[in-house]
């Protein structure tokens, strides 16, 4: 198994560009089930969860090619991918697929409004909490689904097809949302979510099924409005840029110190953290390049966040923000209200030096002055990137176990950070 080898010290100076949203990339691939006709995704990100959602998809007989390099490309632009699911050949996701990749579960809408039902693996547990299925199977019951769980398989059918309706979330879900909206698209008559998830990567999902024939109205607000339509057709769209990638190495540039040019961020996609940050002591600039950001000498001020859904501060950052905050001049709080589980960096974090005690659903960190390389082991994805920050400015030497976790999420990460002056590389696992 490969590791990641840091030396810290270094400020990070230079460009880093950032690739296509693999929160956005996942649905959009699922959403090519709901047509007959190609499905052209660009700015396609090279992580390894694309890699397994196309055997998933694979697996109910969408086809699919990867168009080539252009000249002059570098090696971290988008891929572009063409999927086509002219004919549906399996509506079965089975566990040994689902259970590696959560949102393969997504499948089962597209599938079930498409074919009239779908045979889907529960996905069974999760490192940073329990994250239920219930409301993705009520928002297709409130479609007029037929639900049932048999040997932990969720067993969908809608034989005259799904009808629209309306789905109340009782709390904001993602999942659940992008859901909704797939289902929706193929469903007879008008649908109305309420209570619906405003990130982008939603917006991003909405604007794809538009360009197919979908009649979405109100995306990124919290109803949205839907009129089905009896097909859907191809489309080409761009992925939009990864809002966590941009954060991640925002606050690794405020956590070295040093300016760099986050090319092709958008800030409007995460201005809470971006203030949180600004906050610290960075200072953000935005150009029509991208988002600069840079610490130049002063020390790192300790903030007090809360995570919440957009367009507040996000959870898949607090993990990072948690790093950067050990060294802050003073004493921080980090409140996480989606995941109940999401502080298992903690230990590992405290293996650096840092000083770190929770209180319920809040860690309380208090800024130490220096950090000690160390071997540490990532346990999930958000989680492992944030020891790579720490070691970023720890003294000496760090080791990063499983970094499959990191290959997940964050596209050729060596590369980036490398070209910017930090000492990293991936040490191959012996033969």
């Amino acid at each position: 198994m490969d590791r990641i080898r840091i030396v810290g010290g270094p400020r990070l100076e230079g460009v880093i560009p950032i690739s296509g949203a693999k929160n956005a990339a996942l649905p959009l691939m699922i959403a090519s089930l709901l047509t007959r006709e190609t499905l052209t995704l660009e700015n396609l990100p090279r992580l390894a969860d694309v890699r397994l959602l196309l055997r998933i998809l694979g697996n109910h007989g969408v086809d699919h090619t990867i168009a080539g390099k252009r000249p002059g490309e570098l090696a971290t632009s988008g891929q572009t991918l063409h999927l086509h699911a002219r004919d549906i050949v399996d509506t079965t996701a089975p566990y040994e697929l689902v259970s590696r990749m959560r949102a393969s579960f997504w499948v089962l809408a597209p599938l079930l409004a498409r074919m009239g039902e779908a045979k889907v693996s529960l996905p069974g547990g999760c490192a940073i909490g329990t994250r239920p299925v219930d409301l993705l199977l009520m928002a297709l019951e409130q479609l007029g689904a037929k639900i049932d769980i048999e040997a932990g398989y969720v067993i969908a059918s809608a034989p005259k097809g799904l009808v629209g309706g309306v789905i109340d979330f009782p709390k904001v879900t993602v999942g659940g949302t992008h859901t909704a909206l797939m289902a929706a698209a193929l469903a007879r008559g008008h649908t109305t979510i309420r209570n619906a998830a405003r990130e982008p990567e939603i917006v991003d999902l909405a604007d794809c099924l538009i360009k197919m024939g979908a009649r979405i109205e109100g995306a990124g607000t919290s109803t949205i409005e839907i009129e089905g339509v009896t097909s859907l057709g191809g489309a080409r769209h761009a992925v939009l840029p990864d809002r966590i990638e941009a954060g991640t190495y925002a606050m690794a540039v405020a956590m070295t110190g040093g300016d760099v040019m986050l090319q092709g961020a958008r800030p409007e996609l995460l201005q809470s953290a971006l203030d949180v940050l600004e906050h610290t002591g960075a200072r953000i600039t935005t150009t029509n390049e991208g988002i600069r950001v840079a610490r130049n000498g002063g020390g790192i001020a300790p903030v007090d966040v809360a995570t919440a859904p957009f367009p507040a501060f996000p959870t898949d950052l607090q993990a990072q923000f948690m790093a950067l905050m050990t060294r802050a001049g003073g004493v921080s709080r980090i409140t996480e209200t989606i995941f109940e589980n999401r502080f298992m960096h903690v230990s590992e974090l405290a293996r650096f030096g840092a000083k770190i005690h929770l209180e319920h659903d809040t860690a309380v960190i208090t800024g130490v002055p220096n950090l000690k390389g160390a071997p540490v082991m990532a346990t999930d994805l958000r989680a492992s990137v944030s020891l790579v920050i720490a070691a970023l400015a720890a003294e000496g030497e760090t080791i990063v176990h499983r970094v499959y976790h990191l290959d997940r999420g964050f596209e050729q990460l060596e590369q980036k950070l490398g070209a910017c002056g930090a000492i990293v590389e991936r040490l191959s696992a012996p033969d």
